[in-house]
């Protein structure tokens, strides 16, 4: 199992042909938004227990297209790792994570 402060690698392509809003909600106040272009590739660092949200822009607004935990989007280097340490605050908070 994998320290509480690990962050997995992950990755998402946008498969599709429409820009899409990436958003990772996850424990102590992880966020994370990034715009993600057609047929891109983000790659970023999240905590285990992290739910990956796909938004794009209907005509009726911002929709919700797809809900993935981050598990399903862990992206392994050559050594087979998929977690890298990151450091934890005294207040708890994940260094270089921002509050939403």
């Amino acid at each position: 199992m994998a320290h509480p402060s690990a962050q997995l690698s992950c990755g998402y392509r946008n498969s599709s042909d429409r820009m899409v809003i990436v958003r990772c909600l996850g424990p102590q106040e992880f966020f994370l938004e990034r715009v993600v272009f057609p047929f891109e590739l983000l790659s970023f660092l999240a905590p285990a227990d992290t739910e990956v949200q796909i938004w794009t822009h209907g005509l009726g607004g911002p929709e919700l297209v797809e809900s993935i935990p981050v598990a399903e989007l862990v992206m392994e280097d050559n050594t087979g790792a998929a977690t890298v340490p990151f450091p934890v605050a005294d207040d708890g908070l994940i260094q270089g994570a921002q509050a939403g």
